[in-house]
C-alpha cells in the first residue's frame, strides 16, 4: 500500500496530536476522514485547511469530517460507511487518535468511579470498537495499517495518570494481539506511544513548575511536538512500515526508556 491518491485514512481527531498526523498523511498523499465528537466547527476547519492545497475545483476533497460518537458502535460504523462514501473505496489506514485524561491528575486512592469509567469509556472502549471495525473492513491484500496513539506513560507509570495510563495499557495488549488475529490480511497493527507533546490534552490542569520538571527530565531538552509523532504514524502507514508489526514504538525523546 503505498500512500498515494487511493490511501483513505478514517478517524483522525481534529486538536493536537490528530491534527498534525491528519496534515502529515495528506502531504504524502492521503485522504482523510477528520472524526469529531460534538462541534464541527474546528474538524470543518482542518478539512477546509487541508483541502485548500488543491486549486483544481475537479480534484475531489482530500479531507471530510465525520461526526462519530466512539464510544457507541453504530456511530463507529457509520464513521466507517461516510469514508466510503466519501472517497469511495474501503479505507487502507486507521488512526486511533482519541484520548481523554483526568486534568486533576488524582491519585489512584481519589480516583472517583465516574471519572475512571468516563476514561475507560473513551480510551479503551472506542479504542477497541474503531480497531475492531477496521480489523474487518480495512482492505486486505493491499497493506492495511492500523495504529494506535497510546502513551509512554505505560513505561514510565508516573503518579497521578492510574485510570489515563491504565487505559492505555489496555489498548496496547489488544493492538499486539490484533496483529496475531489479522495473519493472512496484510494488516498490520502497530502503536505509537508519545511521551509529553506540547498539546491542550497536555497543558491541561499542569502547572508551569510542572512542565519544567518534564522537560528538565528528557534528555533532548524539550517536550515533543506533534510532527515528532505524526512522521512516525505516516513511516508505519506507509510501505516502508511493512515489516513492523503488533509493536509498540514509543516516541517521547528519551523520556521514558
Amino acid at each position: 500500500m503505498a500512500t498515494g491518491s487511493n490511501a483513505d485514512t478514517v478517524s483522525l481527531g481534529s486538536r493536537g496530536i490528530g491534527r498534525t498526523i491528519a496534515s502529515h498523511l495528506c502531504s504524502l498523499g492521503a485522504r482523510v476522514v477528520i472524526n469529531y465528537a460534538s462541534s464541527s466547527a474546528q474538524a470543518d476547519a482542518v478539512a477546509a485547511e487541508l483541502n485548500s492545497s488543491d486549486s483544481d475545483p475537479s480534484v475531489p476533497p482530500r479531507a471530510t469530517a465525520v461526526k462519530a460518537d466512539i464510544s457507541e458502535p453504530d456511530q463507529v460504523k457509520h464513521l466507517f460507511d461516510e469514508a466510503e462514501r466519501a472517497f469511495g473505496s474501503p479505507a487502507h489506514i486507521f488512526v486511533n487518535c482519541a484520548g481523554v485524561a483526568d486534568p486533576k491528575y488524582p491519585s489512584l486512592a481519589d480516583t472517583t468511579v465516574e471519572d475512571w469509567d468516563s476514561t475507560f469509556k473513551v480510551n479503551a472502549r472506542g479504542a477497541f470498537l474503531r480497531c475492531r471495525e477496521a480489523a474487518n473492513r480495512l482492505r486486505c491484500g493491499g497493506g492495511g495499517r492500523i495504529v494506535m496513539v497510546t502513551t509512554s506513560l505505560v513505561g514510565g507509570l508516573l503518579p497521578g495518570y492510574s485510570a489515563y495510563t491504565a487505559s492505555k495499557a489496555a489498548v496496547e495488549t489488544m493492538t499486539k494481539i490484533a496483529a496475531k488475529e489479522l495473519k493472512g490480511t496484510g494488516i498490520t497493527a502497530n502503536c505509537v506511544a508519545p511521551g509529553p507533546v506540547a498539546t491542550e490534552l497536555f497543558f491541561a490542569g499542569t502547572t508551569e513548575e510542572m512542565v519544567k520538571r518534564v522537560v528538565d527530565a528528557c534528555p533532548l531538552g524539550r517536550l515533543g511536538e506533534g510532527k515528532d509523532v505524526a512522521e512516525v504514524v505516516g513511516f508505519l502507514a506507509s510501505d516502508a512500515g511493512e515489516w513492523v508489526n503488533g509493536q509498540v514504538i514509543r516516541v517521547n525523546g528519551g523520556f521514558v526508556i
